[in-house]
């Protein structure tokens, strides 16, 4: 386990990022990173995420979510970090918003 303390980023993935298995292959490579949080499709057909845990495995997520998918086409990926908030839980699937 990191010694660092942990942080949080949200991401806004464009692109062909719906219907090719972001979400699922997002949730895979989270839980694999040993991070806590969600991602969720959005109406605009962005992918939403929303990860928290060990600074590396967090930037290795983002790093990750640029390319996506061997089936996406990910055009830009919008990241904002902040403190994290405390997520408990496995890395979740959430319903589009």
């Amino acid at each position: 386990m990191s010694a660092e303390a942990p942080t949080r980023a949200h991401l806004r993935v464009y692109g062909r990022v719906q219907g090719v298995y972001f979400r699922v292959c997002t949730q895979r490579e989270a839980q694999a990173l040993g991070l806590v949080g969600w991602v969720r499709n959005r109406r605009d057909g962005t992918v939403e995420v929303v990860c928290e845990g060990a600074p590396a495995a967090v930037d290795a997520l983002c790093v990750w979510a640029e390319q996506g998918p061997p089936t996406a086409r990910v055009e830009f990926v919008e990241r904002s970090d902040s403190a994290p908030v405390g997520l408990t839980g496995a890395f979740a699937v959430r319903p589009t918003h």
